[in-house]
Formats: structure tokens, C-alpha cells, sequence
């Protein structure tokens, strides 16, 4: 987009796009109802995840080729649609079976729209300002998740059914659909060829690309990684009951959400490449200072220093990837969310961790991949930098 206003007709729709994104984490909270609902085994409910989850390993890529060939707001539309089937299935009936194809129909909505919404964010968007967007959007996605299961305990305890949250999240996804379609958006388009399954792979002989992927897939695992592993740190070094310590979690998601906003507002003056070294040397510290320390307040004050940090890493290398082959934001749109998959394999490491040393040197995977990011973040700023020399060198001569 070169225009220099923000055309709000066509912003708010695709914002909306990111609501939607935020619906699928209710699976995380259905999780509970329907072990309790069903009287499930832990295994089974293990299930739920692992079916929302695996499709971004498989339909990333071929969801990039696709909307290369149709367009992206047509596949932001097919994810959406998923999503709204997914989320009305339990009205339809409600057992154990449909919920494990109400939440398939979930995974591979989200997928569609995590590939898709990003990229055609760009075509809505004044040049230079997809970054901050992109953070924005993020921030909008973290308060759809975190309503999520206040909706479904209001459900519950007012009109005594907390799937009433599905009807509500269903009729927003059609209303979604209808206003994505009724809005013209003008896309950036690969006018030499179209994106194939080798087009798109080949893009990982390109460093730049290749490393960007590498920084998807660290991030989100090092953010399930932290997600999945508070409640357990705050229990096991600090004596709290499972209660009082998964606040520990409430309080990384505040962090995210401040941090995103207030990344969406500075990015608007701070360069992206700044930014992104910057914030990842400010959650390394954090990651660093939560392992050192043995005092409950600076616990939670570390836990909140990682989360602020890190809540623009995912978007900023999104963004800046994308920025840097707008032509080919539909391969590499795919290849970021496959990477996405990071996060069902950082946190097993840390598991092991765990079980053999200790859920404090379990942290120490978390540095680990923060060091692993801030190396990513010097390559970044270092490649934008000397592509600015060249520029320099390029007006002189």
C-alpha cells in the first residue's frame, strides 16, 4: 500500500478477521467443560489440543499457495467460515465425537486465517506502518482470548450452559465473512508465477527467509515454553498452591496485551530492526533475572518483564519479513505459520528438563532460545544496515 491515510472502511473488517483469530483459543477453556461434561481421561482431553494444533504443520504451506492462485481475502473467508461451522457443530449435537470435529474444523479455520490475515493486513495498511499494525493486531487477538473464558463462566453460571459462547462466537464469524467480502480490497500480488509447493520451499535457500522461519518457530516456542511452565515454577521454588500460582499466567497475558499495545504506538517512530533487538534483549534479561532469582516479588516482577519483551517479537518478524518480499508474502506467510509448530516442541524439551533437573534449570531452555533470538535480531538489524549502506553507496555513485 503506498497510500499515506488510514482508510478505516477497510481496516476495521480485517481487524475483525483478528477477533475471529482470537476465538480458537477457547478450546483452551472447552477443555475443562468437556473433561467434566463427558467424565474424560486425562489422555482424551490431551487429545483436544493436539487436533486444534496439528494443523498448522500441515495446511500452512499449501494455505500460502493457495491464496497465492485465489487471493487472500477468499481464504481469510474459507478460515473464517471453518471457524463459524466449528463453533455452531455443538448446537447441532453435543457429545464427545462432535467436539472433536467442532474443534478440527476450529484448528484448520485458525490455520487458514493465521496464514492469511496477516498478508492482506498489508494491502489495508499505509506503507511502513505494518509493523506497528501487525503489533496492533496482535493486541486486539489477546483480548478475544482472554474474554474468551469469561464469556464461558458468564454462560454458565447465568443461563446455566457455557456453550452459549459457541452461538456467540459463530454468528460474529458469519457476520465477519459477509462484511471481509462486501469490502473491496485492492492485493499485492506475484505477478511472475505462481506460488507452488517448490516455490514456496525454495524460499528457505534464501538466508534471510530461512532465518526469519528459524525466528517464528523460537518465539512461539519459547512463549508456550513460558506459558505452560509458570504455574510449575512459581509451585515448585515458591510454595504456592496451584491456585495462587497460575495467576502467574494472568499476569504473563497482561503483559503481552501492554506490550503489544504500547508497540503498536512506538512503532509508529522507533525502526522496526531497533525494536526487535531491542525487546529481545530486554526479555533475555527477563528470562535470565527469573532464573537467578529466589524472591516471590522479583518472580513475578521477571514474569511480567518477559512477557512485556516479548509480546512484539512474533509480530515484528512477521512483519519484517514480509515488508522485505511483499511479492512472496503468501509462500513466506505459510512458511511462518508452519513454524508456529515451534511451540508443541519447545515445551516437551522443557519437560525433560524438568523431570531430570528441576523446574528451575528448565528455564535455561528458555534463555537458550533467547540467546538463539537475540543472534537472529543482530543478523536482522545487521542486513538492514548494510542494505542501507548500499543505498547510500548506490545515490552517491
Amino acid at each position: 500500500m503506498n497510500q499515506k491515510a488510514i482508510n478505516i472502511t477497510k481496516l476495521a473488517p480485517v481487524m475483525l478477521i483478528y477477533i475471529v483469530m482470537g476465538f480458537a483459543d477457547i478450546i483452551g477453556v472447552a477443555t475443562a467443560y468437556i473433561k467434566s461434561d463427558f467424565n474424560l481421561a486425562d489422555k482424551w482431553v490431551q487429545l483436544l489440543p493436539f487436533l486444534a494444533l496439528i494443523w498448522f504443520f500441515f495446511l500452512s504451506v499449501p494455505t500460502g499457495i493457495l491464496q497465492d492462485r485465489f487471493g487472500k481475502k477468499t481464504l481469510v473467508s474459507i478460515g473464517v467460515a471453518f471457524i463459524a461451522v466449528g463453533m455452531l457443530i455443538p448446537f447441532v449435537y453435543y457429545s464427545f465425537v462432535s467436539m472433536m470435529f467442532s474443534i478440527v474444523f476450529m484448528g484448520v479455520g485458525n490455520t487458514i486465517i493465521q496464514v492469511s490475515a496477516n498478508p492482506l493486513l498489508y494491502d489495508v495498511i499505509p506503507q511502513g506502518k505494518f509493523s506497528s499494525f501487525m503489533s496492533f493486531g496482535q493486541f486486539i487477538k489477546a483480548i478475544s482470548s482472554l474474554l474468551g473464558p469469561i464469556l464461558a463462566a458468564m454462560a454458565a453460571t447465568s443461563f446455566g450452559n457455557w456453550k452459549l459462547v459457541f452461538l456467540v462466537y459463530g454468528i460474529t464469524s458469519i457476520l465477519a465473512v459477509l462484511w471481509v467480502n462486501a469490502t473491496v480490497i485492492k492485493e499485492t500480488k506475484n505477478e511472475e508465477k505462481a506460488a507452488t509447493f517448490k516455490s514456496c520451499f525454495s524460499l528457505l535457500n534464501n538466508k534471510f527467509v530461512l532465518i526469519m522461519v528459524l525466528g517464528i518457530f523460537f518465539v512461539v516456542g519459547a512463549d508456550v515454553g513460558m506459558n505452560t511452565n509458570i504455574t510449575l515454577f512459581l509451585q515448585g521454588e515458591f510454595g504456592l498452591e496451584i491456585e495462587k500460582a497460575s495467576l502467574g499466567i494472568s499476569l504473563y497475558f497482561t503483559a503481552l496485551m501492554i506490550g503489544r499495545f504500547l508497540g503498536s504506538i512506538l512503532l509508529n517512530w522507533i525502526s522496526s530492526y531497533k525494536f526487535l533487538l531491542a525487546t529481545t534483549l530486554l526479555a533475555l534479561l527477563g528470562a535470565v533475572l527469573m532464573f537467578m532469582t529466589s524472591n516471590l516479588f522479583m518472580a513475578r516482577v521477571t514474569i511480567f518483564i518477559v512477557g512485556l519483551a516479548s509480546a512484539n517479537l512474533f509480530p515484528l518478524i512477521f512483519s519484517i519479513a514480509i515488508e522485505k518480499y511483499p511479492k512472496r508474502a503468501n509462500e513466506i506467510s505459510g512458511l511462518m505459520v508452519m513454524a508456529i509448530s515451534g511451540g508443541a516442541f519447545i515445551p516437551p524439551v522443557m519437560g525433560f528438563v524438568s523431570s531430570s533437573f528441576g523446574i528451575r534449570l528448565a528455564l535455561v531452555v528458555i534463555i537458550i532460545t533467547m540467546l538463539i533470538l537475540l543472534g537472529i535480531s543482530l543478523f536482522v538489524f545487521k542486513s538492514e544496515k548494510n542494505a542501507k549502506k548500499l543505498e547510500e553507496n548506490r545515490a552517491v555513485a
